[in-house]
């Protein structure tokens, strides 16, 4: 049996905003396992315990390049937030979407091997990464880019640093824009529900079916009559509808008109977009989290032993 530690406990609580004393249980059962914790509290506490899923821990910036039809998308990692405000860092991501754009490299070793200067640190992209790194005396990374060059129009929306949409379209600019505002804002996970990855949508159904099973138990336990195995069957396949809806871009209420969707919205302006490409810094990432308290006291018995 994994020990259950107080840090692991307010990660999970973090991610899920579960009662703690719920967060420890689920903890216990999943065997420490974070992710199978997480989907335990989904199953108990419905959506509630997903709705902080999506907070991010890891640090860095999100930089964007656009030149007419060609652009290049990047995530830069750090490991401080203080050092993703560094402007010798944005600099560095924000010259390595450029050179995303201008080269297109096949991946992060050829990016890196791409000739730039900055800082009295050269001659390529990797060199100056690795120089930061010796004068800021923190490690950072080139995690993912993305490379537009397909002839469609591009629009792009930054939200910060922290957040980046690119959107190819044909139409209306204006709304592109929007429609590259309302994804950094509702993060879809495809443009259509037909598109939505496989993968995501067994996850939605097992848990839809865990928290059937577990009100089933429950209404045993308490003498209550148990719904038929039809209505519990439509009753999954109706939760994994409402999560296509809420997962795929055209079907999403729009965030400036809740009265239509995006594609209705798309469609008024003339506009169609073809493909999105989000970024969120740090999405996906595990990232350390410290036990301060033992920390400090751990400190405090090395000063007394010391004395």
């Amino acid at each position: 049996m994994a020990a259950i530690t107080a840090s692991m406990v307010a990660e999970l609580r973090g991610k899920t905003d579960a009662p703690m004393m719920e967060c420890k249980k689920a903890l216990t059962e999943a065997d420490g396992d974070m992710a199978k914790a997480e989907e335990l509290l989904r199953v108990k506490l419905g959506t509630k315990a997903g709705k902080a899923a999506s907070r991010i821990t890891a640090e860095g910036v999100v930089a964007c390049y656009i030149d007419g039809n060609t652009g290049g998308l990047i995530e830069v990692n750090s490991e401080t937030d203080f050092v993703s405000k560094n402007d010798s860092f944005i600099a560095l991501a924000n010259a390595a979407a450029e050179l995303v754009a201008k080269h297109n490299p096949a991946d992060i070793a050829a990016l890196g091997a791409l000739a730039y200067e900055q800082d009295s640190f050269g001659p390529t992209l990797e060199d100056v990464r690795k120089g930061l790194i010796g004068k800021i005396g923190e490690n950072m990374s080139f995690r993912r880019f993305k490379r537009f060059g397909a002839g469609s129009k591009l629009a792009s929306y930054l939200h910060g640093t922290r957040i980046g949409v690119v959107v190819e379209f044909d139409g209306d600019e204006v709304a592109a824009k929007d429609v590259a505002m309302h994804i950094a804002a509702m993060k879809p996970v495809a443009l259509t529900s037909a598109e939505v990855p496989a993968e995501l949508i067994e996850k939605e159904r097992s848990v839809a079916a865990a928290k059937a099973a577990e009100d089933a138990a429950k209404a045993t336990a308490e003498g209550k009559p148990v719904q038929s195995e039809e209505i519990v069957a439509k009753r999954i396949e109706g939760g994994v509808q409402k999560y296509l809806k809420e997962v795929s871009l055209f079907n999403q209420a729009f965030v400036k008109n809740d009265k239509q969707t995006v594609e209705q919205m798309l469609k008024a302006a003339g506009t169609t977009v073809k493909s999105f490409t989000l970024y969120v810094v740090g999405e996906g990432i595990e990232k350390k989290v410290d036990d301060f308290a033992a920390e400090v006291a751990a400190q405090v018995a090395a000063a007394k032993a010391a004395a």
